[in-house]
């Protein structure tokens, strides 16, 4: 049994009253400790994949497991503790608040159900992982975009996930800063955490141990 397993995934949409599948019979299984890449062009239902996969979008067909049990079966108090305890998402680009500073924006989901604990110490802890411990005061406007990436990254991981999902991680830096967040990707999945994004990057696929390619919403295994 897989940590987050797709089972004929399916999301249908309408277009000038004809249906079509976005995500077409979608199956996939994620490990602990993988890195999965899924690339392919804009529109083939890459995104569409991951908020599904997220507990951010019902399904019209098949089935999100994670751990065994079916996400989109649980009720919207259930599934947001869910994605908020075990699953880190950073989306398509930017997220952080503008009037929170670094610091404040990376506690943020740790607030959203109650815990205990030093929460800033962590948050210090993951800014400094991910290389920007030096701007824990700053706001986002003061950060370049891969330190804003950066941020975005430690905020998902704050509550200790177990998998990360990210959408198009690198699509709007370039190249030596995305090299750096790849890097920074290998080494959560080394340590035990899931990681799955979605790229079109194919510079990219180097630092994953699986890569599928997404074409009008089939997912393939593909051949490095």
């Amino acid at each position: 049994m897989g940590l987050l397993e797709f089972k004929e995934l399916t999301k249908e949409y309408r277009r000038g009253g004809r249906a079509f599948n976005a995500v077409n019979r979608v199956s996939l299984s994620v490990e602990p400790g993988d890195f999965i890449s899924i690339i392919g062009r804009s529109g083939s239902g890459k995104t569409t994949l991951l908020n599904m996969g997220a507990g951010l979008l019902k399904p019209t067909g098949g089935a999100v497991l994670f751990e065994g049990h079916d996400i989109h079966r649980l009720k919207d108090k259930e599934i947001s503790f869910l994605r908020n305890e075990k699953i880190g998402y950073v989306p398509q680009g930017q997220s952080l608040l503008s009037n929170f500073t670094v610091l404040d924006n990376v506690c943020i989901p740790w607030f959203l159900f109650k815990r205990e604990g030093d929460v800033e110490g962590r948050a210090f802890i993951l800014l400094e992982k991910v290389g920007i411990g030096h701007l824990a005061a700053s706001y986002p406007k003061e950060l370049s975009g891969g330190e804003m990436r950066r941020a975005s990254i430690a905020r998902s991981l704050i509550n200790r996930p177990r998998i990360l999902i990210a959408d198009e991680p690198t699509g709007d830096l370039d190249a030596e800063t995305t090299a750096e967040i790849m890097r920074l990707f290998s080494r959560i999945a080394e340590e035990g955490t899931a990681v799955l994004i979605v790229t079109h990057e194919l510079d990219t696929l180097e630092y994953g141990n699986k890569t599928y390619l997404m074409d009008a919403g089939n997912l393939s295994p593909h051949a490095a």
